[in-house]
């Protein structure tokens, strides 16, 4: 399930606590100064995009965060997803990316999301694949190195090969 995750649950994660009455699945869900990067990120995103950035919660567990990464053009925005190193290989990112779409493709002011992985990282290019998004070229970032660019059209008929959505609340 995805839950909006609001400036104060920002501030109980990077306290090392689990926010809502939520357990954390042994171990922080990221390292506190990405989550201090995630929050002000969100708050510059979420007075011009709202909501822009979500828990991943599953079993009583906060297992990772998706967020909004940036406002590419009107009705395009790029996301980014992290799963705490204790839930990765579980499918976690999958079933996230797959709520995230089924919310988007009901959000009138969303055409298409953006998504970038490293060169590298097989996992989440098996996660956008999953879910329909289509590689469209790569860039050099002076601080990730390689990325592939991928891209995914909204209101549109799922991949055969999507995953399930799961449930998005405010």
């Amino acid at each position: 399930m995805l839950l909006e995750a609001s400036d104060a649950d920002f501030a109980i994660l990077i306290e090392g606590e689990a926010p809502r009455g939520l357990r954390l699945p042994g171990g922080p869900i990221e390292a506190e100064p990405v989550l201090h990067l995630l929050r002000a990120l969100a708050d510059k995103i979420r007075p011009n995009f709202s909501p822009c950035a979500w828990l991943l919660v599953e079993d009583g567990e906060v297992a990772g965060l998706l967020s909004i990464t940036s406002i590419v053009v009107p009705g395009e925005v790029r996301i980014g997803y992290g799963v705490a190193p204790t839930r990765r290989g579980r499918g976690v990112a999958t079933r996230a990316v797959a709520g995230l779409l089924a919310w988007a493709n009901e959000e009138p002011r969303l055409s298409v999301l953006h998504a970038e992985t490293g060169a590298d990282n097989r996992a989440s290019q098996r996660v956008l694949a999953a879910n329909g998004f289509i590689q469209v070229g790569g860039r050099f970032d002076d601080e990730d190195g390689a990325l592939i660019v991928w891209r995914r059209e909204l209101h549109s008929p799922p991949a055969p090969n999507q995953a399930a959505s799961c449930t998005v609340s405010p």
